[in-house]
């Protein structure tokens, strides 16, 4: 028999994959991991039926009580705020949250900040870990009629702001690939070829480093802005590709520092939408990530 502390290293992963969706953070993903780490050992886990259905209840509670006290402190937050992106092409580690089939993508987490806490939960319940009604009933302490209008809500509310195209992982490489090349070698053409003309760029310097307080709109715009780094920077700037939550995403590295992570949303043909995340509190973790892989 598996013991209670095998059981929770078992499916650590897939809590800390819900408690991440819920919240954007993956630092506070790992604090509500911890706190149902600690109510575990209270349970009597020899005791509990399902482990899975008890940790998977019990953390995404605790996600929605921390993201209602989010919620209050995101509202002060300076300029736009942006998900922690997570590095996800190293070797399998729970910091990964990687999970079959489920999406990861900053562009799908952004959508769901508009979520209410419950809301959020109750899709990402159905919508990403298949659980049935009754289940998120139990989760959320109320009826299945309810958390079933909850959830089409929650679809409504989305449906205009999920991301629109569907583009499988090798044409967004390649489209990736193709970018990243032409950003290397200062093919200011080829930039703004590869951008859609009603691109739009949304950053996140959470107060601590310049960032725009609104996004900006217009492919050609994008390309001047991603372009001008080349030329002010020159051979102190450094591109590199990486899996970011599940998708190819740019590294940019400034004085060997990095400075930002680029998530991309794709058609295909071309990018449509940039995430630059250059708060360097949430790049702390993939920076540490990177000099670990390098060294």
């Amino acid at each position: 028999m598996e013991d209670a502390t095998a059981t929770f290293g078992r499916l650590r992963p897939r809590m800390l994959g819900a408690a991440y969706r819920m919240l954007g953070s993956l630092s506070e993903a790992e604090d509500v991991v911890q706190d149902v780490w600690l109510r575990w050992h209270d349970a009597n886990p020899a005791r509990i039926e399902n482990a899975e259905a008890w940790l998977i209840a019990a953390t995404t509670r605790r996600a929605i009580d921390r993201l209602r006290l989010a919620r209050n402190e995101r509202e002060h937050y300076v300029g736009i705020w942006l998900p922690e992106p997570v590095l996800t092409d190293g070797p399998s580690t729970p910091e990964q949250v990687q999970e079959a089939s489920s999406d990861l993508s900053i562009a799908f987490l952004t959508v769901l900040e508009r979520l209410a806490p419950d809301a959020r939960a109750a899709f990402l319940l159905h919508e990403v870990f298949e659980a049935d009604y009754a289940q998120i009933a139990d989760i959320l302490g109320k009826t299945e009629a309810t958390c079933r209008k909850i959830v089409q809500r929650a679809k409504e509310h989305l449906r205009e702001d999920r991301p629109r195209y569907v583009v499988s992982d090798q044409a967004h490489q390649r489209l990736m690939r193709r970018f990243l090349e032409a950003v290397s070698s200062g093919d200011f053409a080829a930039m703004k070829t590869l951008m859609a003309e009603s691109a739009v760029l949304v950053g996140d310097g959470g107060g601590v480093v310049t960032s725009f307080p609104k996004p900006m709109v217009g492919g050609d715009r994008i390309a001047a802005l991603l372009y001008a780094a080349r030329l002010r920077f020159k051979d102190e700037l450094h591109i590199r590709g990486a899996i970011i939550n599940g998708r190819m995403a740019l590294l940019r590295y400034i004085h060997d520092e990095l400075e930002s992570v680029q998530s991309y949303e794709t058609d295909g043909e071309r990018i449509v939408r940039v995430y630059v995340q250059r708060n360097p509190e949430k790049l702390r973790r993939v920076a540490r990530r990177e000099v670990m892989a390098m060294s």
